[in-house]
C-alpha cells in the first residue's frame, strides 16, 4: 500500500512547525541570544503588575461558608477580569512572586525563551531553554534534541507552581515530555521568598533537569540503536491502538485512515530521515502524529495547545506509547 502523508488530518501541522508548540499561546517570545530577566519576561509576555486580589463573594441570602473572588487588574485593558471564585483558605500571589526565582535559573545559563498566559488568564507560564542537548549519531544522521523548563502556575486554585522538563527534537519540534522510571518530568517547585532559598530552589530544579536528560539521552541512544521491521512497527501500532470491530464501517475507516497517517509518516516524512528502522524511529513518529496531527484537531490553537505539553491527556498517552516501545526494544 502506498503511504501518503496528504490526508485531511496533517494538512495544516507543516505549515505550523519550526518553533516549539508553546510559542502560538505566548504573549512573547525572546530571542536566544537575549538575557532577559525574570522582570523583563513579566512586562514583555504582560504579566507583570496584574493586582492579584480576593474580593469577597456576597450572597443575596445568609451563608455558612466564606467564597472569594481572584481577580487581576486586565494588563491590556486595565478593567478587572474574575479569574476564579475560591474558599478562604486560598492565598493569593503575583506572578512577580511565582516566577521570583527565574533569575537564579538564568545565573545557572538558562535562558527565559517564552511566556504567556493561558485560559483567560487563570494559568501563567514561562519557558525557559536549558543549556542541556545531546545529539545522536552526530557524524550521520546528527539528530538533536534540545530541553526546556515549562514553568506554569494557576490563579484558581488548580494547581501550585510547577516545571515540566520538556525534550524536543529540533527537526519536528515534537515534545517528548515523559516520565522515566527513577526520574520524573513534571515537578512541584516551591514558591520562597528569601533569596538564598530562590537560588537552593533553582539549583534543585536544574539538578532535577540535568538528571533526567542525562537519563532521557541513554534511553534514547537504546532506541536508536534497536532495529525495528516494518512488521514490527505495525505489530506496535495495533498494540497500543487494536482495531475496532469490521462491522462498524465509519469506525473502521477512521481506525484505517489513521493506522494508513501514522505509517506514512513513519515511513516518508522528512522528520524521519534517518530513523526510519528504528525504535527512536517509531517513538517520534507515534509522539509527533499526537502533537501535530491529532483527529479532527485543525485548529491552529488546538494544535499548539496539544503539542504544548500542557495537556495532560496527551502526556499520559506519551507515557503508554514509550512504555509500548520500550518493551519493543526490550528494556
Amino acid at each position: 500500500m502506498a503511504h501518503n502523508l496528504e490526508m485531511n488530518e496533517g494538512k495544516v501541522a507543516f505549515a505550523l512547525r519550526g518553533a516549539p508548540a508553546w510559542h502560538g499561546l505566548a504573549n512573547a517570545i525572546f530571542d536566544q541570544d537575549a538575557d532577559i530577566t525574570t522582570a523583563e519576561m513579566l512586562k514583555s509576555a504582560y504579566l507583570a503588575d496584574w493586582n492579584i486580589q480576593l474580593e469577597k463573594v456576597e450572597f443575596p441570602h445568609r451563608s455558612t461558608t466564606d467564597n472569594f473572588m481572584v481577580v487581576r487588574t486586565n494588563p491590556f485593558d486595565g478593567e478587572k477580569d474574575i479569574l476564579a471564585v475560591v474558599g478562604d483558605r486560598y492565598n493569593p500571589y503575583q506572578n512577580e512572586q511565582l516566577f521570583a526565582f527565574g533569575d537564579s535559573l538564568t545565573d545557572g545559563g538558562a535562558k527565559w525563551e517564552s511566556a504567556g498566559s493561558i485560559k483567560d488568564g487563570k494559568v501563567v507560564f514561562g519557558s525557559m531553554v536549558v543549556p542541556k542537548e545531546f545529539i545522536l549519531d552526530p557524524k550521520g544522521v546528527a539528530d538533536k534534541t534540545t530541553t526546556y523548563l515549562l514553568i506554569t502556575t494557576s490563579h484558581d486554585g488548580s494547581s501550585s507552581i510547577q516545571a515540566m522538563i520538556t525534550p524536543v527534537r529540533v527537526v519536528c519540534q515534537n515534545t517528548l515530555n515523559m516520565a522515566l522510571n527513577g526520574s520524573k518530568q513534571s515537578f512541584k517547585v516551591r514558591h520562597t521568598q528569601k533569596s538564598e532559598a530562590r537560588v537552593d530552589e533553582a539549583r534543585r530544579v536544574l539538578g532535577l533537569t540535568f538528571d533526567h536528560m542525562d537519563r532521557f539521552e541513554d534511553l534514547a541512544k537504546h532506541l536508536f540503536a534497536t532495529p525495528i521491521t516494518n512488521k514490527g512497527f505495525d505489530k506496535l501500532f495495533e498494540t497500543l491502538y487494536p482495531a475496532p470491530d469490521q462491522a462498524s464501517k465509519g469506525a473502521f475507516t477512521r481506525y484505517t485512515n489513521k493506522a494508513d497517517f501514522t505509517k506514512a509518516l513513519y515511513l516518508n516524512s522528512p522528520t524521519q530521515e534517518g530513523i526510519t528502522g528504528t525504535a527512536w524511529g517509531a517513538l517520534n513518529a507515534l509522539t509527533e502524529r499526537i502533537d501535530w496531527f491529532r483527529d479532527g484537531n485543525t485548529r491552529t490553537e488546538g494544535l499548539m495547545a496539544s503539542a504544548s505539553g500542557f495537556e495532560v491527556g496527551v502526556n499520559a498517552e506519551k507515557a503508554r506509547i514509550l512504555s509500548a516501545v520500550k518493551e519493543l526494544a526490550g528494556i
